[in-house]
C-alpha cells in the first residue's frame, strides 16, 4: 500500500501541464524556455534516478535481512539435526554394545580353509618422466601404417601396375 500512495504523490494531468507550460511561458519567455525545460527536465530524471536507487537499495537490505533469517533457521535446523544423530547414534552403540555382550568376536581357525597373504604393493620399474610410444609397432604393421618416409617417385614406382607378360 505505502508503494501505491508513493507512486501518485505528484498526480498530473494534461490541463494542469499545459496550465504550467503557459505561465512558464509568460513568465520566463519564449527564449529561454527552451533551455529552462531542458534543465528541468535533467533535473527530475536526476532526481527519478536517485528515488530509484535509494528504493532498489531498501529492497536489497530488506532482502539481506530475509536471507539473514533464513539462513539462521538452517543452522539451527541443521544442529538439530546433527544433535539428533548423536544421540541416535550413542543409543545404537549402547544397544549394540548390550547385545554383544558375552560374545567373542573372534571367529573359529578353520583347518581346511587356507587363505593366501595379501601380496605388498610394489611399485613397477617404470620411468614415467620418459616419452611411450603412442601406438605399438605391431599394430601398425596390421594396419598398414608407413613407419618410414618415402619419396614420392618411390611411391609412384611402388604403386604402379606391373605389366602383364605378353605370351
Amino acid at each position: 500500500m505505502a508503494r501505491a500512495t508513493s507512486d501518485r504523490m505528484i498526480d498530473l494531468g494534461i490541463s494542469k501541464i499545459a496550465l504550467i507550460g503557459a505561465v512558464a511561458l509568460i513568465v520566463i519567455g519564449p527564449e529561454k524556455l527552451p533551455r529552462v525545460a531542458r534543465t528541468v527536465g535533467a533535473l527530475l530524471g536526476k532526481a527519478q534516478r536517485y528515488v530509484a536507487d535509494v528504493k532498489a537499495e531498501v529492497n536489497r537490505s530488506m532482502d539481506l535481512e530475509e536471507l539473514r533469517k533464513m539462513k539462521d533457521t538452517v543452522e539451527s535446523a541443521a544442529r538439530d539435526v546433527q544433535s539428533e544423530v548423536q544421540t541416535s547414534a550413542s543409543a545404537f552403540e549402547k544397544t549394540w554394545s548390550d547385545a554383544t555382550q558375552g560374545l567373542d568376536g573372534s571367529p573359529a581357525p578353520d583347518p581346511y580353509h587356507y587363505e593366501p597373504p595379501v601380496p605388498e604393493y610394489r611399485h613397477p620399474k617404470k620411468n614415467f618422466r620418459l616419452k611411450q610410444k603412442a601406438v605399438p609397432q605391431w599394430y601398425k604393421a596390421r594396419s598398414g601404417v608407413r613407419t618410414h618416409a618415402q619419396s614420392g617417385a618411390a611411391r609412384v614406382a611402388r604403386f604402379r601396375p606391373r605389366s602383364r607378360p605378353v605370351s
